[in-house]
């Protein structure tokens, strides 16, 4: 059960990720991007919240962020950092499952929503969110999505080199793949670029793409690099600089996908 190995993981995320080198800088980038498209005042939509860091810092910056998992323990940790950092007044918590979105709230009227490292992949069928998502962001809103791509260059030279070639071209299976979460595995899916832009049409149109993890590893690779600090400065000079190079970025970890919230009525208003 996929919450379940979630919330066994919720109080350990932050050092496994979130307080890692690696974790700060993939997560600086998506900030980065963040700044330009969400304005101060607006109100967000997070989807899998994980535990608040990226609420946290919208609320920083004066974003009101209604952030939403479907792990009680991640929402937990996430609500005390959101205590402990003087920004809970900002942010409201719910709970909130991707692979049932039947959310009942009275407003839908969000200026944006994110779904950061990943979250969309634990879900089979990503229609039901979709739907949801055009009913809940005003048109000319911004959708900001960070999935895990199907082309992982590091990921597969790494298993190809190690002599694993069903692990090296895991995220090209149908059926997903089972990923170790903590002590317990989760299935997790890769769709295609072209398969996200067609499930989220014609309510979102994509606007921009980049590379997350393109020079540099996935998370459970980190330590390949993390002790090698002049290759690491050096990977992250380059992360920077190929990021949005159109060759090269559909083989990074993670696609940072920015859709606009088209005038078109939602699917289930018509």
């Amino acid at each position: 059960m996929t919450i379940q190995e979630f919330d066994a993981v919720a109080g350990r995320y932050d050092s496994t990720f979130t307080d890692t080198e690696l974790g700060r800088e993939l997560r600086q980038i998506v900030w980065r991007n963040l700044t330009a498209i969400v304005q101060p005042g607006a109100r967000v939509l997070e989807l899998n919240c994980g535990t608040g860091e990226d609420a946290v810092w919208l609320a920083r910056n004066g974003v009101r962020v209604v952030a939403t998992d479907g792990s009680p323990a991640m929402l937990e940790v996430a609500s005390r950092k959101a205590a402990a950092r003087g920004m809970h007044h900002m942010i409201e918590f719910e709970m909130l499952d991707l692979a049932d979105p039947a959310w009942k709230r009275p407003d839908f009227d969000f200026d944006g929503a994110l779904s950061d490292f990943g979250g969309l992949n634990c879900v089979w069928d990503l229609v039901p969110l979709a739907c949801m998502l055009g009913r809940s962001v005003k048109p000319g809103g911004h959708l900001i999505v960070v999935v895990m791509g199907r082309w992982c260059a590091w990921e597969i030279l790494w298993h190809l080199l190690h002599l694993q070639p069903r692990t090296a071209f895991r995220r090209l299976a149908r059926r997903g793949a089972g990923v170790r979460v903590g002590s317990g595995r989760v299935r997790v899916w890769y769709p295609s670029l072209g398969s996200l832009r067609r499930i989220l049409a014609p309510e979102f149109e994509l606007r921009r793409f980049l590379g997350l993890g393109l020079l540099l590893p996935p998370p459970y690779l980190q330590d390949v690099v993390i002790r090698r600090r002049g290759l690491f400065r050096l990977l992250k000079r380059l992360e920077r600089l190929l990021a949005e190079r159109a060759l090269v970025r559909c083989f990074a970890d993670h696609l940072l996908l920015d859709f606009e919230r088209t005038t078109v009525m939602p699917r289930d208003s018509r």
